[in-house]
């Protein structure tokens, strides 16, 4: 009966019209690596102060959209940028990830194919094009195809010139993994915790990059603002820790904790913004066999 039922679909055109939707599906683009990281500040000035001068980050001169307090540069195609915070502030103070790819137009269409909702393309005063949409717990993710890399310099006094990831707070891990690993195609880097049997932290990869998101899981709905801080972080890689203390220590920064060696294996030095934002410094590649499981991606390098 049921081979009967499928020659008379396919008799009556079913199998051309699957072969025909098959043909037309949408393949995702390449997603490279994190473009740029908007985050909430309160104080603007005491915030470009610590970006600028303390972490050494120049401002771009030009083509920082209006609703933007400044762009920072990390390198030719990466950027923090600073946004007034709206009011009342809310929790989680990382406001945007934005990821590279080559082509918004087919994302877009991509993530449309997958029941989702992005908004529409827009573009910014230089006419970079992007659009932004929400991971299933509400985070703003973007996507922008950026132009052609121009070099750009380095001020003398900057620490890092990457961005190598950046970490929210996540309730529900299975509902993020069907969004960044099922429809976006990013992979398991490392993971793990305080304790070698719980999970903390999962370092989730871009498909086409060495950049990373990190889940911060277990985190109480009682966690103080200076706990929520900590989750919500950026991290800029650097070749040595040592030498990021005290490149931090000669741009006037105050550190509040040593350099220490990370359960992944990896140099880090924590400092924060005058909102709390945590900004990690972390080494580019583990010094020694990480806790909790292996690394299963390529480790970022400084360009």
């Amino acid at each position: 009966m049921f081979n009967a039922i499928v020659a008379a679909m396919l008799g009556l055109g079913f199998g051309a019209t699957a072969g025909r939707i098959s043909a037309q599906a949408v393949k995702r683009p390449s997603i490279t690596g994190i473009a740029l990281v908007q985050i909430y500040v309160t104080n603007p000035k005491a915030s470009e102060k610590f970006y600028e001068k303390e972490l050494g980050l120049a401002a771009e001169s030009s083509g920082c959209n209006k609703e933007l307090l400044v762009c920072l540069v990390l390198n030719d195609h990466q950027q923090i940028q600073l946004v007034e915070a709206p009011s009342p502030v809310p929790g989680n103070l990382i406001a945007k990830i934005t990821f590279a790819t080559p082509d918004v137009e087919k994302m877009r269409s991509y993530l449309l194919s997958k029941g989702l909702k992005p908004n529409a393309i827009g573009a910014s005063e230089k006419g970079v094009r992007h659009f932004t949409l929400h991971d299933p717990e509400g985070h703003a993710v973007s996507f922008v195809q950026l132009p052609a890399a121009k070099p750009v310099g380095k001020p003398a006094n900057q620490i890092s010139s990457r961005i190598i990831h950046a970490g929210f707070i996540v309730h529900d891990r299975q509902a993020e993994d069907h969004f960044y690993e099922d429809i976006l195609g990013f992979h398991l880097y490392w993971q793990g915790g305080m304790k070698d049997n719980v999970t903390n932290w999962v370092s989730m990869q871009v498909p086409d990059g060495t950049d990373w998101i990190e889940y911060m899981l277990n985190v109480g709905p009682d966690a103080s603002h200076h706990s929520i801080g900590i989750m919500n972080h950026i991290a800029l890689g650097v070749a040595n820790i040592q030498t990021a203390k005290q490149e931090l220590l000669r741009n006037g920064g105050k550190l509040t904790e040593e350099p220490k060696l990370g359960r992944d294996g990896k140099w880090q030095l924590n400092v924060f913004d005058p909102d709390d934002t945590r900004v990690e410094f972390m080494e580019f590649k583990p010094v020694e066999k990480p806790c909790c499981s292996e690394f299963t991606g390529t480790h970022p390098s400084p360009q």
